[in-house]
């Protein structure tokens, strides 16, 4: 079930801008932000504005917003870094770090193996700067795509 935003939740935190980030892009239900660790450039993170901690919450309006939000980050990515391909990945129970549904959008080339997204630490882990860089970036495509 679909809930309010949660001050003690990170998720919630985070979605709502009341934590430091890079956001790319927010609508009604979802804000789409850089992962502050990313196994590429590129690679963000979808969360609802309200506390969700599974995909089996969700009702069908919030649903569509984050794979609406999927479509249009992938777009993005596929314009700016040209990867090989895009891994969407969600993480639930006990494996759902961050205890609020989020969706990763992470470019991806060919030499990598998937396993290395869960197993080893970014190579692409950037500093605050490249973060905000790559954020700007990313918005320029963005308001030039149809949302």
């Amino acid at each position: 079930m679909v809930g309010n935003p949660r001050i003690d939740c990170l998720g919630c935190r985070l979605a709502n801008s009341q934590e430091k980030s890079h956001i790319i892009f927010k609508d009604s239900f979802v804000t789409w932000l850089l992962d502050h660790k990313p196994f590429n450039e590129g690679h963000v993170l979808i969360l609802p504005k309200t506390h969700i901690v599974e995909i089996d919450e969700f009702d069908t309006e919030h649903i569509l917003a984050v794979m609406n939000a999927a479509k249009l980050m992938t777009k993005t990515v596929k314009a700016l870094f040209f990867p090989d391909g895009v891994t969407l990945s969600q993480n639930g129970g006990m494996f759902n770090e961050l205890t609020h549904f989020h969706m990763h959008v992470v470019p991806r080339y060919k030499e990598e193996c998937f396993g290395d997204f869960y197993t080893q630490i970014p190579q692409f882990a950037e500093k605050n700067d490249a973060l905000a860089a790559t954020a700007q970036k990313m918005r320029r495509v963005i308001q030039h795509m149809s949302l």
